[in-house]
């Protein structure tokens, strides 16, 4: 999802079948979105609001699958990106990721709460070996899987030219670091060409999972403009 207006962006890749992942999918993303736009005056404490809108999305999405039985078993990775002023912060819960370029150089923002990342922290593996690993889906948090969630918060300085990009992992199982930061450091004249190109390589490299993909880019006047790649095969 992206609202430049609002200085707002997510990823939000739902789990537990097709149609309910979609459900919590949305669930979260228009939760999020509606605390924020309607709590973040201007003097508002941003890193609390974004806590306390995580944890509402998680909350809906958990008493939906309560009062649904269809809809058991279902939830969702949460990536947001919100701009105030000159700073951005982010909301981070499961395993989709939040990437920043600057100056040539490709940082990974947020870290995957997941099963085989614990295992590459903890020097057992190789982050190249990630997605091939046969475990790669054990996700341990998400929203909505159980009453309360934990949730990372993170905070920086936003400088112009820089280039943030949101994922779900449909992107980082088939794109390598490198590949991305290739793609982002051609500096292509919008953002959307960008999400495209990823989208496009990740298809390429057999696009096993959904591909969402967010980009954007700060501009010379310090406003942000956002571009989503399509979703790739189921």
């Amino acid at each position: 999802m992206a609202n430049p207006d609002a200085g707002l962006f997510l990823v939000a890749d739902g789990m537990g079948g097709h149609a309910a992942g979609e459900i919590a999918s949305q669930l979260a993303a228009s939760t999020i979105e509606g605390m924020l736009v309607r709590e973040a005056s201007p003097d508002a404490n941003v890193p609390e609001i974004l806590r306390l809108a995580a944890e509402e999305a998680n909350q809906r999405v958990f008493e939906a699958q309560r009062q649904d039985r269809a809809l058991s078993g279902m939830g969702s990775t949460l990536t947001v990106l919100f701009f105030r002023g000159e700073k951005y912060y982010i909301a981070h819960v499961g395993d989709s990721r939040a990437y920043r370029l600057r100056n040539g150089s490709l940082d990974q923002l947020t870290r995957d709460h997941s099963l085989v990342w614990h295992l590459y922290e903890n020097g057992v593996l190789r982050k190249t070996d990630l997605s091939t690993h046969p475990q790669k889906n054990l996700i341990t948090r998400s929203v909505g899987s159980h009453p309360q969630v934990e949730i990372d918060l993170e905070q920086g300085e936003a400088c112009e030219g820089d280039i943030f990009l949101l994922c779900s992992d449909g992107l980082t199982d088939g794109v390598t670091d490198d590949g991305i930061r290739g793609i982002l450091n051609a500096r292509l004249s919008q953002p959307q060409q960008m999400a495209d190109l990823l989208v496009d390589a990740a298809n390429l490299a057999g696009g096993p999972d959904n591909i969402t993909v967010v980009v954007v880019r700060i501009a010379a006047n310090n406003t942000t403009a956002g571009a989503e790649g399509k979703p790739g095969p189921p």
